[in-house]
């Protein structure tokens, strides 16, 4: 016999930018060591320069569109709640 399955939890929700932010740092001071071995590198693996480069534009990114993202989102909840909200109030009204 087998057990019963427990329902899966509610997802936690983390702090967006705090996220973000943290990652972005981690891309800059990965940059910041590339660069200072970067007489080390060869020739042929000076293009890992541009791997954190493009990380850190990423979360710079991530940064600015997050939170626009995140208040576009809650706009549009809105506006079909109102909507719900009166479609439930027009069906009331009609006999």
């Amino acid at each position: 016999m087998s057990t019963p399955l427990r329902p899966a939890p509610p997802p936690l929700e983390g702090d967006d930018r705090l996220i973000t932010g943290v990652i972005t740092g981690a891309w800059v001071v990965a940059l910041i060591v590339i660069l200072l071995v970067r007489g080390d590198l060869s020739p042929a693996d000076q293009w890992w320069i541009w791997v954190p480069v493009g990380g850190g534009c990423m979360g710079v990114f991530g940064l600015v569109y997050v939170p626009y993202l995140k208040k576009s989102r809650a706009r549009a909840a809105e506006r079909r709640e109102q909507r719900a909200a009166a479609q439930a109030g027009n069906a009331g009204n009609e006999v």
